[in-house]
């Protein structure tokens, strides 16, 4: 069985693919095809793993409550806003 070819040839005019070109430059001979081999099956996961997330947040949030929780409001102490009011050089 033969082998399927696959040739990469860069737009170095593309931002992109001139940085993709710079970091495949930078992997040793004999291992570039691992390389591309390791970052399409990263791709893949991390493709795959997002739409799980986004599978599950969108099911939690349809069960979750969608009310607002109350918050109670603190006053300030009296001992406080003198001590803001003598920083301000209010008496």
């Amino acid at each position: 069985m033969s082998r399927p070819l696959f040739m990469f040839r860069p737009n170095l005019q593309n931002k992109d693919h001139q940085k993709a070109w710079e970091i495949l430059q930078g992997v040793p001979e004999g291992q570039k095809s691992a390389f591309v081999v390791q970052a399409i099956l990263e791709t893949a996961r991390k493709e795959e793993l997002e739409m799980t997330l986004r599978r599950v947040l969108r099911e939690e949030l349809k069960a979750s409550p969608s009310h607002p929780v109350p918050q109670q409001e603190e006053a300030i102490p009296q001992e406080m806003m003198g001590f803001l009011g003598s920083l301000l050089g209010e008496e």
